[in-house]
């Protein structure tokens, strides 16, 4: 993938020290029955990382998407937000006609095309000028927490 500057806006800003280096790897889902999201997850073909119960009243689950260096963890005793309440999670992909029509034979309803326009926010189809970032589908697991499938085809300024 190469490079693209998709707006006006600077997008390699950084401030004057730079921070100490940190790897987001993980994000917590709320969920109300461990073993349905269990199912779901699994059924998208996503790795299984571990099932594991450290106490009566802590069970974690945690999965890894295809090609992804993060993770999702969800279970009993894990966090106490609401089921369903994790919204637009992204998922990049650089084909998002292949991914949509994976999930959709996986028995995942997924939304249609739609993209980010500029000038009316949300519209319907393709982008038409097939901007990287603008496509993207969305679909939800058992419980209501949202994932965005968003097409990458080029990179903005610092991202590999």
């Amino acid at each position: 993938m190469s490079s693209t500057q998709v707006s006006g806006d600077s997008a390699t800003e950084t401030s004057s020290a730079p921070g100490i280096p940190m790897a987001f790897e993980v994000t917590t889902l709320p969920v109300a029955d461990v073993d349905r999201a269990k199912a779901f997850y699994l059924s998208l073909g996503w790795r299984l990382d571990i099932d594991f119960k450290p106490g009566p009243d802590i069970r974690g689950v945690q999965f890894t998407p295809p090609g992804s260096p993060a993770s999702i963890h969800f279970g009993e005793g894990i966090t106490t937000a609401a089921p369903g309440s994790a919204q637009s999670m992204i998922l990049v992909v650089e084909d998002l006609d292949a991914a949509r029509d994976d999930l959709i034979g996986r028995g995942v309803d997924v939304s249609e095309v739609w993209h980010l326009d500029l000038e009316r926010g949300i519209a319907p189809g393709r982008d038409p000028e097939n901007r990287p970032y603008a496509n993207r589908a969305t679909f939800e697991d058992p419980d209501g927490n949202q994932w965005h499938l968003q097409e990458v085809t080029e990179r903005l300024p610092g991202r590999v």
